[in-house]
């Protein structure tokens, strides 16, 4: 293959990302205390030197580098639901899942048939030293307060554990609500700033994705015309040598 060729496939395979990225945050546009996730493109350089070359000569490829989630939190939508928290810090609650403890910052929860405070996936709800947060049946009136206290009319119940990662940038999605920190350490949030009554809604714009969606399409169509057009360019000279060869 030609540079051009192969230069083009590299860019056709990072536009397939980006529009990977951009589907997902579309799917994710009601998913409670989703973050959009943007692409980090970089240039792939290629310097080259050699009897078939005159002088130097570089080759820029694309390059998929990472993906992140923007920091930006997303809109409150305020409840009845006594469970339903949000945070206004950058902390993650923490469930127990049947893979291990996860953070999310989904914060609909509820009471399973046992008390136990889980989510809708039925993960429990853990307190500041690890531990299933649950609640008896006499308590009925339950308060949270900014600090993460769960109370109740009969007396505290438990902290809410709400923890930061040291490193944000190294979490693991897992869907659109968990996230992996098992490479990354957490620490205690000293002001989680947990707001009763409300959730935190994903901060996608699906008007901006879809316009997105649309452009990135656009792109990989011309990126494809272009590889198609240099592989007929390349098979009409190779019929021309056989002819006349």
């Amino acid at each position: 293959m030609e540079n051009a060729t192969t230069i083009a496939l590299s860019r056709l395979v990072a536009q397939q990302r980006a529009m990977d990225v951009t589907a997902g945050n579309i799917a994710n546009a009601n998913t409670p205390g989703f973050r959009t996730e943007r692409m980090m493109f970089s240039d792939f350089l290629v310097h080259q030197h050699g009897a078939r070359t005159v002088g130097d000569s570089t080759l820029v490829y694309a390059q998929d580098r990472a993906s992140y989630r923007d920091r930006q939190p997303g809109p409150l939508a305020h409840t009845a639901n006594p469970l339903d928290l949000a945070l206004g810090s950058d902390g993650y609650f923490t469930v127990k899942t049947q893979a291990g403890p996860r953070l999310t910052r989904a914060g609909h929860f509820g009471l399973g048939p046992d008390g136990t405070v889980v989510d809708d996936a039925g993960n429990a709800l853990l307190d500041a030293g690890g531990q299933s947060i649950r609640a008896s049946p006499a308590d009925t009136a339950l308060t949270v307060t900014s600090d993460g206290m769960l109370a109740s009319e009969n007396g505290p119940i438990a902290t809410i554990g709400v923890v930061t990662p040291v490193d944000p940038l190294r979490l693991k999605d897992e869907g659109g609500r968990l996230s992996n920190a098992s490479e990354t350490s957490t620490a205690k949030t000293v002001a989680p700033r947990v707001m009763q009554g409300a959730i935190e809604e994903s901060s996608v714009q699906p008007t901006v994705e879809v316009t997105q969606m649309m452009t990135e399409l656009r792109e990989f169509q011309f990126v494809t015309q272009f590889i198609q057009g240099e592989g007929d360019r390349q098979q009409n000279a190779i019929d021309k040598i056989l002819r006349h060869g």
